[in-house]
């Protein structure tokens, strides 16, 4: 086990900074990250020219080291090196957050098995930007990332995600779009809602909503620029799965806790259905989940 006091202890070694940067518009970039990225001895950039044109904007001359999928081996030793020294380390993608569908996991780890600090900060993040404007469900969400580019790896990919009741975000490159609706045509439903959002936060930012028959159709006739956030409805719990909420093998207290779960109800919708279901007064099924006397 590992306890780390991010800000109460001080600490002979450097601190692990992940920085999030704008994913389109520069007004994003928050009042701490300039101060962290100016204060760090060194920024381990996805790619240095990209991370130059944020800094010039700011105003940021702290040095750059390029920290990328293609040089992770070979620049952990020496990134985890200055932090052992004793030297402050910001790590920053290209846009938003560090290690999301972007390197930076390893050093994370590399840093927690030598007891450096890894402090996150908050930011920008497009998966999540879209989907609270989705107009999917927000509750419960999974993020995949980018999914496979082979027909027969996506059609195992997303018969995955057919059952399964969360809001799933993707991101997809433009040209591999139309392609990749058409797989999930052979999965989904043509009335199963999706999202498309492009250029987030850009002057050109975009919303797609409907039924994936319907956005296949407009995507087939126009032409799609800049990285694509795909978000797909949750399927909704087969008539076998909801049987299950009706078992007596159910405590109610598991009863109650699995409609909050896969029905995404909130405590007290829950305990109303319950009651309901299993004929009990809600009072007695709200002391049980509650343990009251």
């Amino acid at each position: 086990m590992q306890v780390q006091k991010s800000y109460k202890e001080q600490s002979e070694l450097g601190s692990l900074y992940l920085v999030p940067t704008p994913i389109g518009n520069l007004e994003d970039m928050s009042y701490r990250a300039i101060k962290t990225l100016k204060a760090v001895t060194v920024i381990a950039s996805e790619d240095t020219r990209n991370t130059q044109k944020l800094l010039n904007h700011f105003e940021i001359d702290t040095k750059q080291i390029s920290f990328h999928t293609h040089n992770t081996q070979q620049r952990l030793p020496e990134l985890l090196n200055m932090l052992l020294s004793g030297q402050d380390v910001a790590q920053v993608s290209d846009a938003g957050m560090p290690s999301i569908s972007d390197p930076g996991s390893e050093l994370v780890a590399a840093c927690i098995e030598h007891g450096i600090k890894v402090i996150s900060l908050p930011g920008a993040t497009a998966g999540v930007t879209a989907l609270i404007a989705s107009g999917l469900s927000p509750d419960r969400f999974t993020f995949h990332g980018f999914p496979p580019r082979k027909k027969n790896e996506q059609l195992l990919f997303f018969e995955g995600l057919k059952t399964q009741t969360a809001t799933h975000i993707l991101y997809e490159s433009p040209y591999r779009l139309k392609k990749t609706l058409k797989v999930m045509r052979n999965v989904f439903s043509d009335n199963h809602r999706i999202v498309i959002c492009r250029e987030l936060t850009k002057i050109h930012e975009e919303y797609l909503r409907g039924t994936l028959s319907e956005i296949h159709a407009y995507i087939e006739e126009h032409e799609t620029k800049g990285e694509c956030c795909l978000l797909i409805e949750g399927g909704e719990i087969d008539t076998e799965t909801s049987s299950i909420l009706n078992s007596e093998s159910l405590t109610v207290e598991e009863h109650v806790q699995l409609l909050i779960t896969e029905e995404q109800l909130s405590s007290k919708e829950a305990i109303k259905k319950v009651a309901k279901e299993r004929q009990l007064r809600k009072q007695d099924v709200y002391r049980m989940v509650h343990q009251q006397d």
